[in-house]
């Protein structure tokens, strides 16, 4: 398969990890490979293009515009709560003073409002959080069992990949030895034919001379 990375290491089993320079030569790696790396300006573009309509709200949509445009968060405005007079030059002026009078009774009926609600959460808030923290519990709980039970298989996967990493190293080590001992009996079966092949050819080499050497031998038995 093209571009498929095949992971040959053993962390488990193999030695020399702390050895120096081991892991300079790492991060040496690591920075070769990020240097290569050119991350586009949206490395998000290929994910499809979140839907807010059905949970954005016109708060939301302004809320999102702002921030896409950079501008700063209006400051909350405190000036319904206050109670100003007429300016000075309606201060004889009936509907100015109308209005002032609306306004304060507005205010009025507002903290008139909080007070009922503050009394009604005095009353019944406690319940309810008690029960939205009885929620918050069981959340919790079924959290906190869900973490045990995947850290309970990632430990359980860490333990079988290090057993079967052991078990992979055994069995490397056995064939690496044997691998040693074929190269080693390998290499003086080769000598031995080099100590075989050069006395053969000394023994060709004394034939060779024996031969040469044959006529005037035998001249030498007839005379006699």
């Amino acid at each position: 398969m093209a571009g498929e990375v095949i992971v040959d290491a053993l962390p488990y089993y193999d030695q020399g990890y702390d050895e120096p320079g081991v892991r300079e030569a790492a991060y040496a790696l690591v920075e070769e490979e990020t240097r290569r790396y050119r991350p586009t300006k949206n490395y998000l573009e290929h994910l499809p293009v979140i839907e807010y309509v059905p949970i954005e709200t016109e708060v939301m949509k302004n809320e999102f515009e702002r921030l896409s445009a950079r501008l700063p968060m209006e400051m909350l405005s405190m000036k319904r709560y206050e109670l100003p007079p007429p300016p000075s030059g309606r201060q004889n002026d009936i509907t100015a003073w109308n209005e002032c009078v609306d306004n304060s009774m507005a205010q009025l009926e507002h903290q008139s409002a909080r007070i009922a609600n503050l009394e009604l959460m005095s009353r019944y808030g406690a319940n309810s959080w008690k029960l939205h923290n009885e929620v918050l519990v069981k959340m919790l709980d079924n959290a906190q069992k869900i973490q045990q039970s995947l850290r309970k298989r990632i430990q359980e996967i860490n333990w079988k990949r290090k057993n079967d990493q052991i078990i992979a190293g055994g069995e490397l080590r056995q064939l690496e030895e044997s691998w040693i001992s074929l190269v080693a009996k390998n290499y003086e079966i080769e000598r031995v034919c080099m100590e075989l092949q050069q006395e053969i050819t000394e023994l060709k080499e004394q034939e060779r001379k024996l031969r040469g050497r044959g006529p005037a031998v035998v001249e030498e038995n007839n005379t006699e």
